[in-house]
């Protein structure tokens, strides 16, 4: 069956000298991998540059069910990006965010709000103007709403714990270890309230935001299983000072 969609280039992996296996998050079909041979030459159909981490493309496939590996049809760009890949700070956002993505939708079917989301985030984030030092905590804090554990801020008052594996305030400490005590429970409905047009409005130190990101790393981990420690995390750790 043929299909037409919109897709997202998670990561492509060289397989044997003249192939690529590429992930991709689509719009219609959730996550799908396919298999493509690359040219000898530049004037060949398929360039390898269409596979750059969180690329947005258009495709044309025939979707095969019993079929491991899809095989790509026609194949162009859908969004060429004007800032990512020439500014330092806005690379390493996106190949931080293609790395988490990998990880985070590697279960995911058929999600349109989801692909919208991320789709929408980066368009956002190859335009912004204003500072984006907070763009991978609110994108991973509300990516958390369309995959199934978006914190719930009810019961969120001065002295609440916050229950990390039920994504909840209590005013009881969780009978488990995975939870925030109350001084710093309130990280949680900080970043909230926080979206792409206001976080420049939230100023943290470096530390601070750090910290942020291995919270809603270590969130992440304990809802989806084996969710690994991000390679990439060193490098933004040491951005926006």
């Amino acid at each position: 069956m043929e299909v037409k969609t919109k897709a997202i280039v998670l990561r492509s992996v060289r397989y044997g000298e003249a192939q690529l296996i590429v992930d991709v998050l689509t719009r219609e079909r959730g996550r799908l991998s396919f298999i493509c041979t690359l040219p000898k030459t530049t004037h060949g159909r398929i360039k390898k540059q269409l596979f750059q981490p969180l690329t947005l493309l258009d495709l044309v496939y025939d979707y095969r069910p019993i079929r491991r590996l899809q095989r790509f049809g026609d194949i162009r760009i859908g969004y060429p990006y004007g800032s990512i890949a020439f500014d330092a700070h806005k690379l390493s956002l996106a190949l931080f965010a293609s790395e988490f993505l990998t990880y985070a939708t590697r279960d995911e079917q058929n999600n349109e709000p989801l692909y919208d989301y991320i789709e929408g985030s980066l368009m956002w984030l190859d335009n912004a103007v204003r500072s984006c030092a907070n763009f991978h905590l609110v994108f991973m804090m509300h990516l958390s709403r369309f995959i199934g554990f978006f914190p719930n801020l009810e019961g969120d008052v001065h002295g609440a714990w916050f229950d990390m594996r039920n994504g909840t305030f209590t005013l009881l400490c969780p009978p488990h270890p995975d939870y925030l005590q109350p001084s710093e429970a309130s990280v949680i409905s900080t970043l909230m309230r926080m979206n792409f047009d206001n976080m420049h409005l939230f100023h943290m130190t470096q530390p601070e935001r750090n910290r942020c990101v291995d919270l809603i790393l270590y969130y992440y981990r304990l809802h989806i299983p084996n969710f690994p420690e991000m390679r990439s995390l060193e490098v933004l750790k040491t951005l926006f000072s």
